[in-house]
């Protein structure tokens, strides 16, 4: 009943009110005032259009919130009007706004008895945007701004507002959904879907998030050629698809405001993106490796034990990670001599093994360390109304949250890590708990309440480290593991992972869509606990029999019969995540320490890793330039295959790789989409496969399906043992069935001097009617190209 009275009162809303004045100022923003509303168009390219409503003049003029950093751009775009409609268009988007008119359906009596009892929040606004040919591409159809109230249970929400803080509004709106529109994006959602359609989103941090902890990017890409950010950083509820629409609703605001980004791929939407909120830095080169983590290396002496495991069997890896508890207490930012008595020395060994270092440092202070007094007396602590710092107490016990929404607060928590952590040698830091984990609603940044910027922590701490990376530490780029994430926490040289997973089938199964939703947001570097971080349980007998013996594997993986089998199938996914990284609660999680039937397999994949470094780092590279995702789920790269509009388990690594994990515990096969439109490659046989079709594929224990989409170069490096040791190009592999291009990238893998055009940039280009490889700018090898390239199927 009540969003019934709703969109009647928005419909009766948009063909009543009177318009008072429409103008347009000197930059070309579009404003429209009506008689309890202000409507706002502003471009910032000709496919870029921001859009903001309010009952409150001087909100719909603000500029966006936090998040962005691009700016108006009005070139191209012009106004006009007719006579049912205000229109503001470019030379890819024309945006019509409906003029007040008379009704042409006369009103039921039963609307108007209804209208006198239940009345909507707004006047109401209906927005259309199309493409200069006519294809429709987003409708909206109402908006509100509602007061908090009993009705919507939205009372409570004015106890998290000071007297002296902005009054609160739930804002929402309402836009129509086509039958055959398609959502992705919205950051990690673990529920297992890939369409968002028909299944509401919780657009928050939540680490009790029923299916696991969830993270929040309010950025939406369709398959109707355009992509949604909404701006707003609150609490947001999406229902995507019900009945013929889709609402956005967002617990507290002023206004509503969103970017509308037109384009006729995916990639030109994230290049919309991209420019909105900011370039996606290429990655100290180590991170592209493999990083080895476990909870926790206890001491000094087991992290050098297992770094030179790895060198003594002459497997490659690039980064070891110290995690939590490594100090003498939470918030003193030491490290406990007792377990750690010269950690500068460690990395020093660490540094001369090819080793890079990662450390865990949190944002959690305890009322006697040594710090605590300091920042309790500036201010610095997320707290209450009142200035006192927010706990967890009674169950944790693990102090209270630095609120690096402040400047101030922010440059003294980087200058007191840079100081006490990364001066003994460290090179990159794990930022956990960044959502925060006490969740703010009811406490207060610097910047305002919680409730109302709930979602921006991870972006301001994330930010806070990077920029001093940048600023004191110019010849090293930032490397900042995050749990969660905001629009443009990209920009920060964040690896945002899906936070603390179970190690289950299960959830193997759902972290597949997962990713791939999680990039779909336009932040590219996402990761998983490879084999899940929760403790195993005690036993697991799983329905089939184990593809790996456990028997050898008994001390780590206790009663999990089948668990060597699921870290290998999980190892062989992460092998093809843009960060591959082991994590977990385990005893021991290094490749040799799942069984000898596991071991030989798991090496397979590290070496594979690394053989495909030219081409993941040169994704790298691409990602920079483009602000497009390199893991893509596959309606990104195939919009016109129905077929995989909700295709969860296979996806796209670059342009030439599709992924199909094995994610059922005893197959040894499985049935692949090849999406129509290309020629694949099985990368294993080499045989040619025809696109359009499910094929069923061989998937022994040593094998993950993988294809090649014909027309792709697949550069493939000398076997190394670190990203720091000099890689040559081993072979470059064609793979016919139309022309090809890539763009192969290597520089010093460190520094920031590929910003300013430092590096090798090598155009390759395969022209399939000639069969002839072409190549422009520097050498990419110094053999002849009839000792390198190998073209697949000759």
């Amino acid at each position: 009943m009540k969003r019934y009275s709703f969109s009647m009162v928005f419909l009766a809303g948009l063909l009543s009110a009177p318009a008072i004045s429409l103008c347009q100022i000197a930059d070309q923003r579009l404003e429209i005032d009506r008689k309890g509303e202000t409507i706002v168009l502003e471009p910032y390219a000709p496919n870029i259009l921001r859009v903001t409503l309010s009952v409150q003049h001087n909100n719909a003029l603000a500029k966006p919130g936090y998040g962005f950093i691009g700016t108006p751009n009005s070139e191209g775009w012009s106004k006009s009007q007719t006579d049912l409609n205000d229109v503001y268009q470019s030379s890819r988007i024309i945006a019509t706004v409906e003029r007040d008119h008379p009704s042409l359906h006369p009103k039921l009596s039963t609307e108007l008895d209804i209208a006198k009892f239940f009345n909507g929040s707004t006047p109401g606004a209906h927005i259309t945007f199309t493409t200069p040919d006519g294809k429709r591409l987003l409708e909206m159809t109402g908006w509100s701004q509602a007061v908090p109230n009993h009705k919507d249970g939205t009372a409570d929400i004015n106890n998290d507002r000071r007297p002296t803080d902005p009054a609160f509004f739930t804002v929402g709106a309402t836009f129509v959904s086509p039958d055959d529109e398609h959502y992705y994006g919205l950051g990690d959602n673990h529920e297992g879907f890939l369409d968002h359609r028909g299944h509401p989103v919780r657009c928050w941090n939540d680490y009790l998030s029923p299916a696991a902890p969830t993270t929040c990017v309010p950025f939406l890409i369709t398959n109707k050629g355009y992509g949604l950010i909404w701006d707003n950083p609150s609490k947001t509820t999406i229902e995507p698809g019900f009945n013929e629409q889709t609402k956005w609703t967002s617990q507290v605001g002023d206004r509503v405001s969103f970017f509308v980004i037109a384009g006729n791929t995916a990639d030109e939407i994230y290049a919309g993106y991209r420019l909105l909120t900011g370039p996606t830095p290429l990655l100290p080169k180590a991170a592209y490796g493999y990083i080895q983590c476990k909870q926790r290396y206890a001491s000094q002496d087991e992290v050098l034990s297992v770094a030179k495991g790895y060198r003594d069997r002459h497997l490659p890896a690039d980064v070891m990670v110290v995690d939590w508890f490594y100090y003498t207490k939470m918030g003193q930012m030491d490290m406990d001599p007792k377990f750690w008595p010269d950690p500068a020395a460690m990395n020093k060994q660490l540094h001369d093994m090819g080793f890079e270092t990662m450390i865990s440092v949190w944002p959690r202070f305890v009322p006697d360390d040594r710090f605590y007094a300091e920042l309790e007396k500036n201010g610095w602590l997320i707290h209450t109304a009142d200035g006192k710092p927010i706990n967890g107490l009674p169950y944790d016990r693990a102090g209270s949250d630095i609120d690096t929404t402040n400047p101030d607060a922010a440059r003294w928590y980087w200058k007191t890590i840079r100081d006490n952590i990364l001066s003994k040698g460290f090179d990159s830091l794990w930022a956990d708990e960044t959502e925060p984990d006490l969740p703010p609603n009811g406490s207060y940044y610097k910047i305002g309440p919680g409730t109302q910027f709930y979602n921006v922590y991870p972006l301001f701490h994330t930010g806070a480290l990077s920029d001093g990376f940048r600023r004191d530490l110019p010849q090293k780029r930032a490397l900042i593991l995050s749990r969660d994430a905001y629009l443009g926490v990209q920009r920060n040289g964040a690896i945002v992972w899906s936070s603390d997973i179970y190690p289950t089938w299960d959830t193997f199964r759902r972290q597949i869509p997962t990713g791939l939703d999680f990039t779909a947001s336009g932040i590219t570097y996402w990761s998983n606990d490879t084999g899940g971080w929760q403790y195993l349980p005690p036993e697991h007998h799983p329905a089939h029999s184990p593809l790996l013996d456990p028997s050898d594997a008994r001390d780590n993986v206790g009663g999990y019969d089948d668990y060597p089998e699921l870290y290998t199938r999980w190892f062989q996914y992460a092998t093809f995540l843009p960060i591959m990284r082991a994590h977990g609660s385990r005893k021991t999680n290094e490749v040799w320490s799942y069984g000898k039937q596991a071991e030989p397999i798991l090496e397979k994949y590290l070496r594979l890793r690394y053989e495909l470094m030219p081409y993941i780092y040169s994704l790298g590279y691409q990602t920079w330039l483009t602000g497009a995702p390199f893991m893509r789920a596959l309606p990104l790269d195939f919009p016109d295959d129905p077929n995989v509009a909700d295709l969860r388990d296979e996806y796209m690594f670059g342009p030439a790789f599709l992924v199909a994990p094995v994610a059922e515990q005893g197959a040894t096969s499985r049935r692949v989409y090849l999406p129509a439109g290309a020629d694949w490659y099985n990368y294993w046989t080499s045989e040619r496969v025809k696109g359009g079709q499910t094929v069923t594929v061989s998937a022994p224990i040593d094998t993950i399906p993988l294809f090649v989409r014909a027309g792709s170069i697949l550069p493939l490096g000398s076997q190394v043992e670190s990203t720091h040791d000099k890689q040559t190009i081993a072979k470059l592999r064609i793979y016919p069935g139309a022309d090809a291009t890539f763009t192969l990238f290597s520089d010093d893998g460190t520094t920031y001097a590929y910003e300013k055009g430092a590096g090798s940039v090598t155009h390759l280009h395969w022209s399939d009617a000639n069969h002839q490889l072409t190549h422009e700018g520097p050498a990419a090898w110094t053999a002849s190209d009839n000792a390198i390239v190998e073209i697949v199927g000759k």
